[in-house]
């Protein structure tokens, strides 16, 4: 099962509302399971470089099931970077990207980059109510 675009607009509308109340200016990027992207926006101002890490947050998360602040102690471990190798490094292991997931079930992840990474994790994490 995963994130239908409906779930998924409904994920980037409420982290966009988050972040507009927060006046910050980030990235919102929602994948599948698999880590294919389903939905994303950048704020107006956001720099461009928001857009990517803010993929590869959403694909750590979904990838691992997990809020990608618990992967960053093993980003420098041989299994994580080896993954971050396989994937091209579209995988980043930092604080601001979250499972998306309906009980025990994973639908996908939702990753937020732009401002500090304890902001982007609120941020998502409105996303991630919002289902």
């Amino acid at each position: 099962m995963a994130i239908t675009l409906e779930e998924a607009e409904r994920v980037l509308n409420a982290a966009k509302r988050k972040a507009n109340e927060m006046g910050l200016k980030v990235a919102i990027s929602i994948v599948d399971p698999r880590g294919d992207l389903v939905a994303m926006a950048r704020l107006d101002g956001a720099l461009w470089r928001a857009i990517p890490i803010s993929q590869g947050k959403a694909v750590a998360s979904a990838a691992y099931g997990v809020p990608t602040r618990e992967l960053h102690g093993r980003a420098d471990g041989p299994v994580m970077r080896s993954l971050v190798e396989y994937t091209g490094g579209y995988m980043t292991p930092q604080q601001g990207g979250l499972p998306i997931l309906r009980g025990a079930v994973l639908l996908g992840g939702i990753g937020v980059s732009g401002a500090k990474s304890e902001e982007d994790e609120v941020i998502a994490q409105a996303g991630v109510d919002a289902l």
